[in-house]
């Protein structure tokens, strides 16, 4: 039994177990064994330099060169060191077990850093070894001439693996090259393909390439198939986890791409939602999705139209990932409260709900049911199908939440109320705006409002749609009596939302129009007068010069200009607003400039213009010179609903200066219980929040901790 040499075994041969037997027999008589079994470690010990000696000459090998062919003949040489120092069976398992922790303790004593890393890469070589067509000419030397070649070449290096302990030792090395051919394939296979189901094709992919590979290192003693299957079911499991895990931080890291690319992308998210059914990960796309809002679409450079339709996507996106709506509640925080501090956010979404041509895509899908704004209610404990909140669920999330994306988006604010006031600013604009008298779209558009809004909040709009047919029907009964160039549009002072104002007259035959077009109205409606707006509507003139005549489609105030130079042939500036009233000179210069630009006036000197009567370019061979009509870029004609505010807000600075002047330093929540007993005073506290915070940067105010003073 002493340990000797490999070359000394050669030499001496093997002993019969027919002699060794007797001898043993004695021992054990004599009970004795223990002190073999001593004597015999000791031996080893002694000895373990060979086993050193052989470990280092094949690492430096490897070192040298970072092949696992020397790994893979270390290995081996290691197995032929332990079956030549092996004791005889007789002696039982404890001494066998006895042998076996000191050699391998020894052996993983010694066996350098650089172990790991070219026993991983033996590994990695093993994983294309199915068949041994595929195996180095190195390796096939590794299985011994004298035996029938095994049907997987790198049979025998799986058991040297487990003979000297190497598959417990390194069993997370093992599981690693599963790991990372798995990271490999995904990342390769499925980064930005979204169009299709991945996770059931991968998972097929396992089964035709990894299985295989796993029997050795898992499963390597199953005498039959289905105890294969039991043996592989645990590592198995974890490799599942492991898929769904990777593509679920591929698809986390994709998610705000995916959510752009939706709907085309719904076979990633179907993907996302069954790998977070098996992994924890729903944090982490919490958090990443969060990030990627704030850095691509929460600040000034990006549109608002843009922020609606990407927190469209994203709520339909998420609720297929987490239909009871968690993932989406922590998601749409941060937007909501960024799309609520925007002015325009209320407008792009009005403009969406009546079909607004210039907002672009649509914010309401076409397949989704009218159907009224759903209000946020309490929770029905009594309902058969109520269900507990998830777990991760936040103190103020609600399962009963809006579904549809109309009410989700109105939810943004507290109330509809204005919504319904920009829904009547939109459509008096677009009422405003219809030259053909069509007016069939906008009915359409009321009737599904009203679905949405309720009957009441859309009956001023039902006015305003009426004053437009009753218009078209008073002028045409004004042109039967007395046809006139002038077409007016008649609608109710008290039932539309203010209108721009501006205070200039029309001059020459432009105001006698006006004049007999009011005197027939008068007619036909004696208890009525028309208020002319002369800022707002077009005038199609022709302009007869010397050698040439100008055709051109222009606002009032221009035609108001043009139509003086009839008088004489030069004007300053002052002059011109003498004549026609309340203007402003930013005005008075744009609208001379689209004369300038049409050649029928030149400007002198400063603030001097002249009537061009023939064309300087001096060609007036052509008598009748015919202008393409300029698209003029007017303010909307209907105050926005953030100005009306404004507007308002400043007749109740009146009563919060006269607060602050009599009480002294008031909070906000006082200010905002004392405002509610002013007529007409409907704002929320963020209104009026903001609103002191504008009267604080014009200096009317100042706050300190909380309490606002007036500015003394």
């Amino acid at each position: 039994m002493y340990p000797r040499d490999l070359s000394e075994y050669s030499q001496l041969g093997t002993r019969s177990s027919r002699d060794v037997k007797p001898a043993l027999d004695v021992v054990a008589q004599c009970k004795m064994l223990t002190v073999l079994l001593d004597d015999f470690v000791e031996d080893m010990r002694q000895q373990q330099h060979l086993i050193t000696r052989d470990i280092e000459h094949f690492m430096e090998q490897y070192e040298a060169t970072s092949d696992p062919q020397y790994i893979a003949k270390m290995v081996l040489r290691l197995v032929e060191w332990y079956k030549a120092w092996l004791p005889p069976a007789d002696l039982g398992a404890t001494v066998y077990s006895t042998y076996t922790l000191h050699f391998q303790t020894h052996v993983f004593s010694v066996l350098p850093p650089s172990f790991t890393r070219g026993f991983k890469s033996l590994l990695n070589l093993t994983f294309n070894l199915v068949h041994m067509a595929s195996a180095p000419e190195w390796m096939l030397t590794l299985v011994p001439s004298t035996q029938p070649p095994p049907s997987r070449v790198d049979l025998p290096l799986w058991a040297a693996f487990d003979k000297l302990g190497l598959l417990d030792r390194y069993e997370s090395l093992v599981s690693s090259v599963c790991y990372e051919y798995i990271e490999a394939h995904i990342l390769q296979t499925c980064t930005g393909k979204w169009d299709e189901p991945m996770l059931a094709n991968i998972r097929l992919w396992m089964a035709d390439n990894i299985v295989p590979w796993m029997i050795m290192p898992y499963a390597r003693g199953a005498r039959s198939a289905d105890e294969a299957r039991t043996m592989l079911q645990g590592v198995g499991s974890r490799l599942d986890f492991h898929v769904c895990k990777t593509l679920s931080e591929l698809r986390t890291r994709e998610i705000f791409d995916i959510i752009i690319d939706y709907p085309d992308s719904s076979s990633a998210l179907q993907d996302l939602r069954e790998c977070l059914q098996r992994v924890d990960q729903r944090t982490q796309l919490v958090q990443t999705l969060r990030r990627a809002n704030n850095k691509r679409l929460l600040h000034p450079g990006a549109d608002t139209k843009d922020i609606l339709t990407q927190y469209v996507s994203i709520i339909r996106c998420l609720r297929i990932v987490d239909p009871p709506g968690v993932l989406l509640y922590k998601v749409a925080d941060p937007i909501r409260r960024y799309l609520r501090d925007r002015p325009d956010t209320i407008r792009c979404i009005v403009a969406s709900l009546v079909g607004d041509g210039e907002s672009g895509d649509s914010l309401v899908d076409d397949n989704e049911p009218i159907q009224p704004l759903q209000q946020q209610q309490e929770e029905d404990y009594s309902d058969p199908n109520w269900e507990p909140e998830p777990i991760d669920a936040g103190p103020e999330f609600r399962t009963n939440k809006p579904s549809d994306i109309i009410s989700t988006l109105v939810s943004i604010y507290d109330s509809k109320e204005l919504f319904v006031k920009e829904l009547q600013v939109l459509l008096a604009q677009r009422l405003l705006a219809i030259t053909d008298g069509s007016y069939e779209k906008e009915r359409r558009n009321i009737e599904i409002l009203k679905i949405r809004f309720g009957e009441a909040a859309l009956q001023v709009c039902e006015v305003m749609l009426r004053d437009m047919t009753d218009s078209k029907r008073i002028d045409t009964h004004i042109q039967a009596q007395k046809n006139s160039p002038l077409h007016a549009t008649i609608i109710s002072k008290h039932f539309w939302p203010p209108l721009q104002s501006s205070k200039f007259s029309m001059p020459g035959q432009l105001k006698e129009l006006r004049e007999n077009y009011a005197k027939e109205f008068h007619l036909f409606k004696p208890d009525k007068k028309l208020v002319w707006l002369p800022h707002l509507g077009t005038l199609k003139i022709d302009i007869e010069l010397d050698d040439r005549t100008v055709s051109a489609e222009v606002p009032p105030l221009e035609a108001a200009f043009i139509e003086l130079f009839s008088q004489k042939d030069i004007w300053t500036v002052q002059e011109l607003i003498e004549q026609v009233g309340k203007v402003d000179r930013p005005a008075v210069l744009k609208a001379l400039g689209t004369w300038i630009d049409l050649g029928v006036l030149k400007e002198d000197r400063h603030d001097q213009y002249r009537l061009l009567n023939t064309a300087e370019d001096g060609d007036s061979t052509s008598k009748a010179v015919a202008r393409p009509a300029m698209v003029v870029d007017e303010e909307p004609p209907v105050t926005a609903v953030q100005q009306q505010q404004a507007e308002q807000m400043r007749v109740f600075w009146k009563f919060i200066e006269g607060m602050l002047r009599n009480l002294g330093t008031l909070s906000l929540d006082r200010i905002q219980s004392m405002l509610k007993f002013a007529p007409g005073y409907d704002r929320n506290i963020e209104q009026l929040g903001a609103f002191m915070e504008a009267a604080r940067r014009e200096g009317l105010v100042t706050v300190k901790d909380g309490m606002w003073k007036l500015q003394r």
